[in-house]
């Protein structure tokens, strides 16, 4: 037995992306969505993992370097500086009604 809790349809905007920096080849799919509060779905498209980056995420270096699993806080820092274009400022709002 399961309770749905939600079930959205929604036309989203994907971004595919791929990029070196001085050693390290970079793959991601970003897909913008109005769910999540507005924060896009980052994924490695080599490593398949993922998150939601707001913001704050993006300039918070050790968030980065725990979810995508990096070698070091340099390697964050390029990433940080690459994901400032790519995630919008976002508008708080309700996400769900009670």
């Amino acid at each position: 037995m399961f309770e749905k809790l939600y079930d959205e349809h929604e036309s989203v905007k994907v971004r595919f992306l791929g990029f070196m920096t001085h050693d390290t080849r970079y793959d991601f799919g970003v897909i913008y969505t109005n769910m999540f509060f507005g924060k896009p779905l980052i994924v490695c498209m080599q490593t398949g993992k993922s998150t939601l980056l707001g913001r704050d995420d993006v300039e918070n270096i050790q968030y980065l370097q725990e979810v995508f699993k990096l070698r070091s806080e340099e390697e964050a820092a390029e990433l940080s500086q690459f994901f400032s274009f790519l995630v919008p400022s976002t508008s708080l709002h309700a996400e769900y009604e009670e």
